[in-house]
């Protein structure tokens, strides 16, 4: 019979968990840094694996079966799993780049959303920036409560209070509540990119496994404008909105260990993105 990994690391595994996380980070500031119209998302693409393969990782991306590339890049009404191509990015896009590297048999895994400017259209770029804030405003919710959480659906109800607090007010006429993606989530995450357990971004009625030392996991919620329906592009891969809404996504991989936690993929561990929650992170010893 075949025995189950636990999901709970231990300390030597959360160390070695460290640097393929800043690796991660290293590769997506390197992509963000290129970001601007006229520049494709194939350009995004090479700058992310070039720091992945100097720092002697690989692209964990690359790991999944009929993936060729290093990042996802998913633009406007593209919310996820967008494949990078010959695509131009144009002014008042949202674009959001999810990444990850492998090193040392360890995997880390991160996203961000960025709005490129756009001064022929300031209100399609204010909307846009809203949504990209408020969900990223909601990843650090998730994150914040993984700090005192007894268990892990405590992320997703604090996700989903976050979004439904930064969503704009119906009495405005500007819309009501965005739309959190329900059929994608966040995961666990160690020797596998993807691993048990699953990591929702809204509330559930299983309170999920209990929150302890050793626990690593990937927190990304993914929300969008309009209706939360989705569906898969005729690459097979790229997931849209029906309704055509722009979509935001965010993610970090954090541990919790003996004295707290830490986000492996943020340089400082989270700390600026941690503070206006209360909570300090600790580094892993």
């Amino acid at each position: 019979m075949a025995l189950r990994r636990s999901i709970y690391k231990s300390p030597a595994q959360l160390r070695a968990m460290v640097e393929p996380g800043l690796i991660t980070a290293a590769a997506l500031e390197a992509a963000r840094a290129l970001v601007a119209p006229g520049v494709t998302t194939l350009e995004l693409d090479a700058a992310a694996s070039a720091v992945i393969t100097a720092r002697g990782a690989k692209s964990n991306f690359q790991m999944v079966r009929g993936y060729r590339h290093t990042i996802c890049s998913s633009v406007n009404e593209e919310v996820v799993h967008g494949i990078p191509g010959d695509r131009v990015l144009a002014a008042g896009d949202i674009l959001s780049i999810d990444a990850g590297a492998e090193f040392k048999g360890w995997n880390g895994d991160s996203a961000f959303t960025i709005v490129l400017p756009d001064e022929a259209r300031p209100e399609v770029v204010a909307e846009r920036q809203r949504l990209s804030d408020a969900t990223e405003g909601s990843m650090w919710a998730g994150i914040a409560a993984l700090a005192t959480a007894k268990h892990i659906g405590e992320i997703g109800a604090a996700i989903q209070a976050h979004i439904e607090a930064n969503s704009p007010d119906p009495s405005t006429g500007s819309g009501g509540t965005y739309g959190i993606l329900r059929e994608y989530v966040g995961h666990g995450i160690g020797r596998k990119m993807h691993e048990s357990p699953s990591v929702f971004n809204y509330r559930v009625p299983d309170p999920g496994p209990e929150v302890r030392p050793g626990l690593v996991l990937a927190i990304e919620p993914m929300v969008v404008i309009g209706d939360q329906a989705t569906f898969v592009e005729d690459d097979g891969w790229t997931v849209s909105t029906i309704d055509g809404t722009a979509g935001s996504h965010w993610e970090h991989s954090v541990a919790v260990h003996d004295d707290g936690i830490w986000v492996l993929t943020a340089p400082d561990g989270g700390a600026a993105g941690l503070a206006p929650f209360g909570v300090t992170p600790r580094a892993i010893a």
